[in-house]
């Protein structure tokens, strides 16, 4: 394991740095040969054929499949990397494709913007219609300040399970951190399809919930660092107006509690501290709720915060998988 570590620290480097540029380049690839779309139709698969009793038993065996799949994928593609008769940059080319498949910079990014492209039209409806495509909650009646909030809370909350800590499971578990990242990604993607409170998920999604919860839980709070110094940086570089670095550290400090899940009030909390900005969720919380509601401009500020938190993020691990291996090699 520690020659293993030792010797793949150079090409881990190179996968997740190459990872990043298809990423920010080309963006997500096609649907049918999208690795977390094939997840998402097995999680889809046993949903549909869910019994009516037992449901707690099923969710926990069900979602043990679906992850033991999802690692499945990493360890066969880190099989065939492994070939000797594969060329380096072809071994380079294929992790790095399925690595991308996990995180998604350039979507999240996109996905604000549209919403804000919307807004600043002065369409409120077609900015509702575009909403509802990223949020559960029911868009039709919200206000232009609400639909803002909606979209920066969406982006904070995915910043951490869309980026963060799939690259966070990749970075710590050395020369299989690609598996790491694909069994986050199972767990992430089954909170997202059947981990819900109402009576028809409950039971079904409780063990993915809670293991939700577990693998977010460090992730969750060092956003809270990565936040702060992209708020330092996107304020280098835009021009929109003056972000208050503190303030994610206080307002996650003070009101990331508020929502009933244990790890979204952190990155939602940061971000609305260095905007300024008032998050809420009709009838279930508010977050900074001594601003103002956001208006389409924050969703732009929020998105270059992102970015610039989420370039720190792919930096960050980069030099962790060295500090790893030095350690590994002192000891």
């Amino acid at each position: 394991m520690i020659e293993l570590f030792l010797a793949d620290t150079d090409h881990l480097i190179s996968v997740l740095l190459l990872a990043t540029a298809f990423d920010l380049l080309i963006g997500e690839p096609p649907t049918a040969l999208h690795p977390v779309v094939w997840i998402g139709n097995l999680i889809a698969f046993f949903k549909r054929s869910a019994p009516a009793t037992h449901r707690k038993l099923y969710g926990v065996l069900f979602a043990l499949v679906v992850i033991l799949f999802a690692a499945s994928i990493a360890g066969a593609v880190l099989f065939i990397a492994n070939l000797p008769f594969l060329p380096g940059f072809v071994v380079l080319l294929i992790e790095a494709y399925f690595l991308k498949s996990t995180f998604a910079i350039r979507r999240l990014i996109e996905a604000g913007m549209e919403v804000n492209a919307e807004l600043v039209k002065g369409d409120l409806p077609s900015a509702r219609q575009k909403l509802s495509m990223y949020v559960s909650r029911d868009t039709s009646q919200l206000s232009e300040g609400q639909v803002s909030s909606s979209v920066i809370e969406t982006c904070s909350e995915n910043f951490v399970d869309g980026i963060l800590s799939p690259l966070f499971y990749y970075a710590i578990l050395g020369p299989y951190g690609l598996i790491g990242a694909y069994i986050f990604k199972a767990v992430s993607t089954l909170d997202s399809m059947v981990g819900y409170m109402d009576e028809k998920h409950r039971d079904l999604g409780y063990f993915s919930a809670k293991t939700d919860d577990v693998l977010n839980w460090i992730p969750a709070r060092i956003c809270v660092v990565y936040i702060t110094i992209g708020s330092v940086l996107a304020g280098m570089i835009s021009k929109g107006k003056k972000l208050d670095h503190g303030g994610a550290i206080k307002c996650a400090t003070s009101d990331c509690r508020s929502c009933s899940s244990p790890n979204s009030g952190y990155p939602m909390a940061s971000v609305a501290g260095v905007l300024g900005v008032r998050l809420e969720k009709p009838n279930t919380y508010v977050i900074g709720k001594d601003f103002s509601l956001p208006v389409a401009e924050d969703i732009k500020q929020a998105s270059v915060v992102i970015a610039a938190a989420s370039m720190l993020a792919v930096f960050s691990f980069a030099v962790l998988i060295y500090i790893i291996s030095a350690i590994i090699n002192y000891i």
